[in-house]
Parts: structure tokens; C-alpha cells; sequence
């Protein structure tokens, strides 16, 4: 990696900090706290909130019924999902031991807090637990290949993709096989488990 690419890396990652640093400010209007990993909220606030609620009956009564009829569908999905969660479990502890990659944490992407939110009716809470799950554990999917690219094939392409993991950076150019071997080694010890 070039310097003007390692410097280029570093003020992208000095805006992503201000950038949550600014969501931060924006969410502190927000009257809530987290204690003991649950969600807080001032009881003014909550009962505002609870106000807010669409009631199960209203919420019914607009959804179409081909929508409703997906449902078997959408959460079928669970049993695949739940096979790739211990999957990738499994994975973890033996390549990671063997190959000595430190790999990304589940709890860091496998959130369950939207459930808190008084505005929400049951149906919707559930809605919001399977999108929490599910959309958490392709992030850890994800993270984990990456991590795994980084370490076995840390090349890039050289047809652009849609999207490239947050390992992607640290990859070496398509087609620069100059001292390949003697770089691939070194990444791998700067980025082996400590």
C-alpha cells in the first residue's frame, strides 16, 4: 500500500469517528441510558412512545393479505440462518485456532435492543428481533470472510465489486506479484491473533 493510500485510509477512518461522533450528539436528545445491557428509557418518555403505538388490530386491518401470506417465507429463513450462527461458530474456534486469525465477536454485530421501544406493537417487536438477527449475523458472516480473505488471499480484484469488507483495504494490488510471498507473510503477522 502506498502512503498517499495508507494517509487516504486514516482520514476516512478520522470522518467515520466524526461522523459517529455527530450521531452521538444527535442521539443524546434522546432520553435513554443502558444499564445492565438493557435499554432505559425515561418513563415520560416511554409513555409518549407507548402512545405512539399502532394497536394489532389497526395494523391488521392495513397490511394486505399477500403480504401476511410471506411470512413463511421470511422466517423460514430462521432455519438456514440458525445452521450458518453455529456454522460459523465451528469455524471460528478451528481456523482461528489452528491459522491463528483473531476473528470478529458475534455480540459486536448480533444486536437485540429495538424491542425496548414502546412505540412498537408486538408484531413489529418480532419483525424487529428476526431483522436484528438475521441482518447481524451476514455482517458477522461477512466479517469473518473477510477476515478469512485477509489472511489466505488478500488480493484485490480486478473487476470492481459491489461491496468490499473492511479488510479489503489492506489487499494488494491485482496483477503486483513483486515479493508477494515475503508481503503476505508480513501481513500475516501484523494481523495474527495477539
Amino acid at each position: 500500500m502506498t502512503p498517499r493510500i495508507e494517509e487516504m485510509m486514516q482520514d476516512i477512518e478520522t470522518m467515520k469517528a466524526r461522523l459517529r461522533e455527530e450521531i452521538a450528539k444527535e442521539e443524546k436528545k434522546i432520553a435513554y441510558t443502558i444499564k445492565n445491557g438493557s435499554v432505559v428509557f425515561e418513563e415520560a418518555l416511554l409513555q409518549r412512545q407507548r402512545q405512539q403505538m399502532k394497536q394489532l388490530g389497526a395494523w391488521f386491518r392495513e397490511i394486505p393479505f399477500i403480504q401476511l401470506l410471506t411470512a413463511p417465507v421470511i422466517y423460514g429463513m430462521m432455519i438456514p440462518a440458525v445452521i450458518l450462527d453455529l456454522s460459523l461458530w465451528i469455524y471460528k474456534i478451528i481456523v482461528g485456532k489452528v491459522f491463528n486469525i483473531k476473528f470478529a465477536e458475534r455480540k459486536d454485530y448480533i444486536v437485540f435492543d429495538r424491542h425496548y421501544l414502546g412505540y412498537l406493537n408486538i408484531i413489529e417487536k418480532i419483525n424487529c428481533v428476526y431483522c436484528s438477527y438475521f441482518n447481524g449475523l451476514m455482517n458477522y458472516a461477512v466479517a469473518i470472510a473477510g477476515r478469512t480473505e485477509l489472511y489466505f488471499c488478500p488480493i484485490k480484484h480486478a473487476k470492481k465489486v459491489a461491496y468490499e469488507h473492511p479488510f479489503s483495504y489492506r489487499f494488494f494490488s491485482y496483477a503486483d506479484g513483486e515479493s508477494y510471498q515475503e508481503r503476505l507473510k508480513r501481513l500475516r503477522e501484523e494481523t495474527a491473533k495477539k
